[in-house]
């Protein structure tokens, strides 16, 4: 069993209550949070109920006066000191995340800087000046448009990038003037607790950050009904984002809803074959597998389907597997539903037909190990091809014309990012406009960052995450119009 004290430096990183009003909030009922690659228990951390969620509630609101209408100079201040702090223990919070999330050591490093640019770019937009003035149409009066904060806001993460979706939601919400109310995933608590506690180090103000964990549907439901929470920020599957849609209806709340994914990875001809193959892999198996931008319908034109196969498989026989700590390719899944979906999917592909190249089961070092798979010839009726694998299975179909990829690309409920391989640009032009994606990736694979607007078409989701865009969602428009004749 991994023990974290052996494995994190700065053991007070290391919390196991929920974050309210400024203090450390224990519980007498605990639930286990646990590393995948062993399943041994690392941490037990508070289970808290709605009682709670509602005073996390009550210690925001207390708060958000003097942080909504203080100076935005000292709310970034505020904030370029968390992001110092985080940088600082970069470390030690990577090692937090691949305890309980089983990510490799290498990319979880990755998340913490990834993670920490939100905060150091809402520092700077916390300051630009949100006052526009309007031309008038009257003529006897002036008009101006002012942004302000919508109130409190409750963030609600998944579990697959642990810090960084706190961080992009929480730092353009706090920029904006509002005050957060966090509820992480139980199966990841202690990176956000961890950041809960540089927080409270960089000098937030008691209650304008709280961390509540516990049971989910009994804490985010009581937020949903609660009318004090103006905004609610969700990331996670499209089935969980409906139900809180429906929830936040009574209340007519903000919504921020960055949902489920079902990527293609789209190959023509005249594409370089080995930079679409190399684009392929990190697509398909960063996270292992667990991101909602991972690929998951590999469509290669006919002429090169053969190529791209036997050089696709190849690649993703060399990929290691292991505990995130020995710093693999890729880590253990995170829980025994999502090893299952992975049985489901590539029995249910080689039912309808479809050839296994390799992997295609659990590996021997543990249950919740799977290997990366390959699945080549994979027909438009299997489950795959309509349902989000999340894990480490590729599948692969040819097709012969533009128009048949744009066709089944398009054929899903989701519409978050899709990538597309081409050499001749007026191709890469006709696609980009024809796929029905919130980003199109060309010609390679990473595209997101602080400064990107991130989000999805149809069914992957509401607004838009990162960026000035991401304020959008926490600010509402005053309009002024002052009369001086």
């Amino acid at each position: 069993m991994l023990d974290l004290t052996n494995f994190v430096s700065d053991l007070s990183l290391v919390r196991q209550d929920a974050f309210i009003g400024g203090r450390w909030r224990a519980a007498q009922d605990r639930f286990a949070v646990t590393d995948p690659a062993t399943g041994g228990t690392i941490a037990n951390v508070a289970r808290l109920d709605a009682a709670a969620a509602r005073i996390a509630v009550d210690a925001a609101q207390d708060a958000y006066h003097d942080w909504a209408w203080g100076l935005p100079q000292d709310r970034s201040a505020a904030l370029l000191r968390w992001h110092r702090l985080i940088v600082d223990h970069a470390e030690d919070l990577a090692r937090i995340m691949t305890a309980e999330q089983g990510k490799p050591l290498s990319e979880a490093r990755g998340e913490i800087g990834y993670a920490a640019s939100f905060i150091e770019f809402y520092a700077e937009e916390a300051k630009r000046p949100n006052i526009e003035s309007v031309t008038s149409h009257l003529s006897t009066a002036e008009m101006e448009l002012w942004r302000e904060p919508v109130g409190v806001a409750a963030l609600v993460t998944p579990w697959n990038f642990p810090c960084a979706m706190i961080t992009r939601k929480a730092a353009a919400a706090l920029a904006a003037g509002c005050t957060v109310v966090v509820h992480p995933s139980a199966e990841t608590p202690l990176s956000a607790l961890a950041l809960a506690e540089l927080a409270d180090r960089a000098g937030f103000p008691p209650g304008v950050f709280n961390v509540v964990t516990g049971n989910a549907p009994e804490i985010v439901g009581e937020w949903c009904a609660d009318p004090r929470i103006r905004a609610l920020s969700f990331t996670g599957s499209t089935e969980i984002g409906r139900l809180l849609y429906r929830q936040s209806a009574d209340t007519v709340k903000r919504l921020v809803l960055e949902l489920g994914g079902h990527a293609p990875f789209i190959v023509f001809a005249e594409a370089d074959l080995d930079q679409a193959i190399d684009e392929a892999v990190k697509a398909k198996f960063a996270t292992t597998g667990q991101d909602c931008l991972g690929a998951n319908r590999f469509l290669i034109e006919r002429p090169i389907y053969d190529a791209f196969v036997k050089g696709f498989t190849d690649r993703v026989k060399a990929l290691t597997l292991g505990p995130g700590t020995d710093d693999r390719d890729l880590g253990p899944l995170m829980n025994e539903g999502a090893v299952r979906k992975q049985e489901d999917h590539v029995q249910d592909a080689l039912a309808h037909g479809a050839r296994l190249l390799t992997g295609g089961q659990r590996d021997p070092q543990g249950p919740l190990f799977y290997q990366p798979t390959v699945l080549a010839d994979v027909p438009p009726d299997a489950k795959i091809f309509h349902e989000e694998t999340f894990g480490p299975v590729a599948a692969i179909t040819p097709f012969d014309a533009e128009d048949d990829a744009v066709r089944i690309a398009n054929d899903t409920e989701y519409g978050l990012v899709a990538y597309l391989h081409s050499q001749d640009p007026r191709r890469i032009y006709r696609l980009s406009r024809a796929l029905e994606f919130g980003m199109v990736a060309v010609n390679r694979t990473k595209v997101t960052g602080a400064p990107v607007p991130f989000g999805g078409m149809k069914q992957s989701g509401l607004a838009r995450e990162g960026s000035r865009h991401g304020l959008e969602a926490f600010t509402d428009i005053k309009y002024i119009c002052r009369d001086w004749s």
